[in-house]
């Protein structure tokens, strides 16, 4: 795998994307949340940093006239559309369900909910807003040429 640059500076743009949210959250909402690098969501999205990244790397190595560029270009295309469309509407839902979870249970309108299995709360971190997809793609971009500069490939 060592050296592959373009594979390289799509995990690396991932995983500093995943490490930076940690003090992003703590600057932004004065929470420590050491556990944002393992998490779903939040500021920058590392999953429209790693294809962008993927996709600038594809780019200063292939050319955009590459069919690879085109390949990774719609790929990208795909993942930062449901980034912030499907999975950030999932989200929605989820938090939702979990407000009338409460609400249920604090009215005591709950017999169904008795049963363990209905008071399972979901997982409402789940996609992002279009800042954090818009950040997460400048920033994959910015990894692919910091590192192509690094590396000689730029």
């Amino acid at each position: 795998m060592w050296f592959n640059y373009v594979l390289e500076s799509a995990i690396l743009a991932n995983v500093l994307a995943q490490l930076i949210k940690v003090p992003i959250c703590l600057i932004t909402k004065r929470k420590w949340n050491p556990a944002l690098v393992f998490s779903t969501g939040g500021m920058p999205s590392s999953h429209s940093a790693f294809v962008a990244a993927l996709t600038t790397a594809i780019a200063l190595v292939d050319g955009i006239g590459s069919t690879t560029f085109a390949i990774s270009f719609c790929l990208a295309s795909v993942v930062i559309y449901d980034a912030m469309g499907v999975r950030r509407h999932a989200g929605q839902h989820a938090k939702m369900l979990n407000q009338l979870l409460d609400d249920l249970v604090k009215t005591g309108n709950f017999s169904i909910f008795q049963d363990e299995s209905y008071q399972k709360r979901f997982k409402e971190l789940l996609g992002h807003e279009p800042l954090e997809t818009f950040c997460g793609t400048l920033f994959g971009i910015f990894i692919a040429i910091t590192y192509g500069i690094l590396v000689g490939i730029v």
